[in-house]
C-alpha cells in the first residue's frame, strides 16, 4: 500500500515537472486522494491477472505430467513458460501508463488500461527497451545501497545464537531493501511519467 502511494505521489510530482511547476506534499495529496482507489484496484487487477496466468501454466502442466509423464510435461511445460514469460512482459509494458493515466487523466480502470494500450502500441520495443533498462539501473542502486545491510544481516544469521538475534538480523536486512526502495522509487516513478509524457507529445503533439 505504501508503494502504491508513493508511486502515486510521485506521479503527481513528476507530471506538475514536465511543466515547470512545483507542487507540495500536500497539493499532491490533495491530487492523489480520489484517484487512490482506483490505483489499488488497477494494482489488485493486474496482480490477479498475473496470478491466473501463472495459475492456468501450472495446471496444464500438472495434468499432462498425471494423463502422460514427466518428459511430456516438460516438452509441453518448456515453452508454455516462456510463452507465460513473453506475456507477461508484453502486458507489463502495455500496462505500464494505466497508474499514470488514473491519476493524471483521471480515468477509470478500463478506459486506463484501453489508453495505456493505445500509447505504448505504436512504440513498444522503445517503451520496453527504456523501461527495461531503468529496472536494471533502480535494481543496480538498490543492491548497492542494501550491501552493508546484506552482509551485516547475513553475519548475524550465522553467528545467531538466539532468536532475538535471527530477529536482529531480519530486521537488518528488511531496513537495507526498504532503504534501497526508498532511494530508488523516484527514480523508477520518474522513468514511467516522463515516458508517458514521452508518449503524448510523439503521438498526440501534446507539447
Amino acid at each position: 500500500l505504501s508503494s502504491i502511494l508513493l508511486s502515486g505521489m510521485l506521479t503527481v510530482v513528476v507530471g506538475r515537472a514536465v511543466f515547470g511547476a512545483s507542487i507540495t506534499i500536500n497539493e499532491a495529496w490533495q491530487r492523489l486522494r480520489p484517484r487512490l482507489w482506483a490505483l489499488i484496484g488497477f494494482t489488485v487487477l493486474e496482480v490477479i491477472g498475473a496470478a491466473l496466468l501463472v495459475t492456468v501454466v501450472v495446471l496444464i502442466i500438472a495434468g499432462v505430467a498425471v494423463a502422460a509423464n514427466g518428459v511430456a510435461a516438460t516438452v509441453i511445460g518448456v515453452p508454455l513458460v516462456l510463452a507465460l514469460i513473453a506475456g507477461v512482459i508484453y502486458l507489463g509494458t502495455m500496462l505500464s501508463f494505466a497508474p499514470s493515466i488514473i491519476v493524471l487523466e483521471r480515468l477509470e480502470i478500463i478506459p486506463a488500461i484501453s489508453r495505456s494500450f493505445k500509447l505504448v502500441r505504436n512504440d513498444f520495443w522503445r517503451v520496453l527497451g527504456i523501461w527495461l533498462l531503468g529496472g536494471i539501473v533502480a535494481a543496480v542502486v538498490a543492491g548497492a545501497v542494501a550491501v552493508p545491510f546484506s552482509f551485516g544481516g547475513q553475519m548475524l544469521l550465522v553467528s545467531a545464537s538466539s532468536t532475538v538475534a535471527a530477529f536482529a538480523a531480519l530486521v537488518l536486512l528488511s531496513i537495507g531493501g526498504a532503504i534501497g526502495q526508498i532511494i530508488t522509487a523516484p527514480f523508477s516513478a520518474g522513468v514511467v511519467v516522463l515516458l508517458y509524457t514521452d508518449r503524448r507529445i510523439r503521438a498526440e503533439a501534446f507539447d
